[in-house]
């Protein structure tokens, strides 16, 4: 049920993933570039690609990328969007049973989209099966707070915004996965990251009536949460918030 929600969310909004200036433009995509240090031989996966931000950006640096989604009409328009580059290959493909032999990726990535797989752990252990030994492993997400309370509110607003999220994992919980499959930390980075608001309640919803219903959840928000979220409200009007961002480099063993 949970992949039938993520396919019907991103087959809507498929466009919006491409253009969206928290997916197309944000300051991590340089940094997946000087944090991996592609090189020309090598062979890279793209997990759940959707605009397909991450293979543009590793594209001019590898041999080969195969960017995969679950949702067919989402990667067939990333497909049209990027029909210039030439060593993109598409696959549809779910995260956690990805339809590769084992060992047969230099490097492989994932950007703001584990928040809607519905078994993490699987998906971790798929990424470090397709691996070749010694090679790299970037995920970059949205993350919870340590906090219960942080964690709820955060979790809660992206559920009420968009159905087919499944939860942003702590970064202590996505640590444990990353040690139980021999995924060795080698670079990491927290950030918090500014949403302005219009753009990302639009992205998923078009009812008044859901609109409403996020507007005032973050409204009433205690002083404690819009305070950690940075809230900026002017005029009654929500104009930005901020969440936390994980970027985490990792070999396999």
């Amino acid at each position: 049920m949970k992949k039938k929600e993520v396919k019907q969310v991103f087959s809507k909004n498929k466009q919006s993933y491409v253009t969206s200036s928290t997916h197309s433009k944000g300051s991590d995509l340089p940094l997946v570039t000087k944090w991996l240090k592609p090189q020309s031989h090598m062979v890279a996966l793209d997990v759940a690609t959707g605009g397909g931000h991450v293979a543009k950006q590793l594209a001019p640096s590898v041999n080969k990328i195969v960017a995969t989604d679950i949702t067919a009409e989402m990667l067939e328009n990333t497909a049209s969007h990027l029909s210039p580059i030439t060593n993109i290959d598409y696959v549809i493909a779910d995260a956690e049973d990805l339809p590769f032999l084992n060992h047969s990726f230099d490097i492989v990535t994932c950007r703001i989209a584990a928040h809607h797989f519905p078994n993490p752990e699987k998906f971790i252990s798929e990424v470090q099966r397709v691996l070749k030994t010694n090679g790299k492993f970037l995920l970059i997400d949205n993350i919870a707070s340590e906090r219960m309370e942080h964690d709820h509110f955060y979790n809660s607003l992206e559920k009420m915004r968009d159905y087919s999220h499944n939860r942003s994992l702590k970064v202590s919980e996505w640590r444990q996965l990353l040690t139980k499959y021999n995924l060795s930390i080698q670079d990491q980075q927290v950030k918090k990251k500014t949403l302005i608001y219009e753009d990302w309640i639009n992205r998923t919803l078009d009812s008044k009536e859901d609109m409403d219903r996020v507007n005032s959840f973050i409204q009433n928000a205690s002083e404690e949460i819009q305070r950690y979220y940075q809230i900026k409200i002017v005029n009654e009007v929500i104009q930005s918030f901020t969440i936390d961002e994980w970027m985490v480099l990792c070999q396999k063993k």
